[in-house]
């Protein structure tokens, strides 16, 4: 029997790049978590440490990292609830891609508004 396989079902079309964003986005925020509890864990070492700590969070970088992380919880969450649909709706493997563009509008919808107070606020001194 010939071997007539080309290798992976991926081929870089819209549900394998939602996957990896997924992913990327599940450890991100993974990451943040572990960093805030470790963080906030430093407040019962001493408080003026805490104080130190928090005081370095507070600068223009810090800021865009912010926004980063809240665009990848946002991503996270709405394909999140994409992913449920394909495993749990009937119809939702052959839906999946109009899905994927209905997360990014809504990403969009959130995001904007949120980038443009955030930023205000953040490099605004608001």
């Amino acid at each position: 029997m010939p071997n007539t396989s080309k290798g992976t079902l991926y081929r870089g079309r819209e549900g394998m790049w939602s996957w990896v964003a997924h992913r990327i986005t599940g450890i991100a925020i993974f990451f943040f978590l572990l960093v805030h509890v470790l963080d906030t864990a430093v407040v019962r070492v001493s408080p003026e440490a805490y104080n130190a700590v928090m005081s370095v969070y507070k600068n223009p970088i810090m800021g865009a990292g912010e926004a980063v992380l809240v665009a990848a919880i946002v991503y996270h969450a709405f394909n999140g609830i994409r992913i449920i649909l394909i495993d749990f709706w009937k119809n939702g493997a052959r839906n999946q891609k109009g899905m994927l563009w209905g997360v990014l509008v809504l990403w969009a919808v959130v995001m904007i508004p949120f980038i443009i107070r955030h930023a205000m606020l953040v490099f605004g001194g608001h």
